[in-house]
């Protein structure tokens, strides 16, 4: 086998496919099975022997990818985190430049990231029986919280206190993830739009700096 001009040996091609494309690919039919078996029965149904089935792949390929059951699920949840997370940055990037578009369009595309699958419910907003599943649950909304405090440190001029603007920020994402969770199992009987400005409103009352001078005149009369 010859080297490419970095010194590095190339991957092994078998049916035009390189060998990091193959693996790659295997990772996604593990995970996607894992999310459908969360999303049909729970934590309990997603075994190391039901998702190599589902995924129609045998165990020295989970091995090859994952410890155990749980470090497949953390590993989804640290997945699908990620690419939430970069849903609402190209949103906020591609909303008008004012602030309270910048934040409905970051609330918005957090709700579409969760309706645009319905699987994802279940691994990023329901309450896990096991201990790393709430681990990873917990380490999501810090994930969230840091990525909103960032924002937010882009977006006002004027500057916060480190502390005070991450564990405001973990406030308000956890307490929206848990009032997004109870809409999807219509506690709350309203419309996404509604829902959209709701949020958007919580993140802007969050902080002092982020009430528009419109909504700050309104409260003080």
């Amino acid at each position: 086998m010859h080297t490419d001009s970095d010194g590095t040996t190339p991957s092994r091609v078998y049916g035009g496919v390189a060998a990091d494309e193959r693996r790659s690919r295997r990772r996604g039919a593990l995970f996607d099975a894992a999310l459908d078996l969360l999303a049909e029965g729970g934590a309990p149904a997603v075994t190391k022997r039901a998702v190599c089935a589902k995924a129609r792949l045998n165990d020295r390929y989970f091995y090859e990818q994952f410890t155990d059951r749980d470090a497949l699920l953390t590993a989804l949840i640290a997945e699908h985190t990620t690419l939430g997370i970069a849903a609402v940055i190209t949103a906020t990037h591609e909303a008008a430049p004012d602030l309270h578009s910048q934040v409905r369009a970051a609330a918005d595309a957090s709700l579409g990231f969760l309706l645009a699958d319905p699987r994802r419910p279940a691994l990023l907003l329901n309450a896990h029986s096991t201990e790393s599943l709430q681990d990873a649950r917990l380490a999501t909304q810090h994930a969230i919280a840091r990525a909103m405090s960032a924002m937010g440190r882009e977006l006002f001029t004027e500057p916060a206190d480190p502390l005070d603007a991450d564990m405001t920020a973990y406030t308000v994402v956890s307490g929206v993830l848990e009032l997004v969770a109870a809409w999807m199992r219509d506690e709350f009987d309203t419309t996404r739009e509604h829902l959209t400005d709701l949020i958007a409103g919580l993140l802007l009352r969050s902080d002092h700096r982020a009430v528009p001078p419109a909504i700050g005149a309104k409260s003080t009369g």
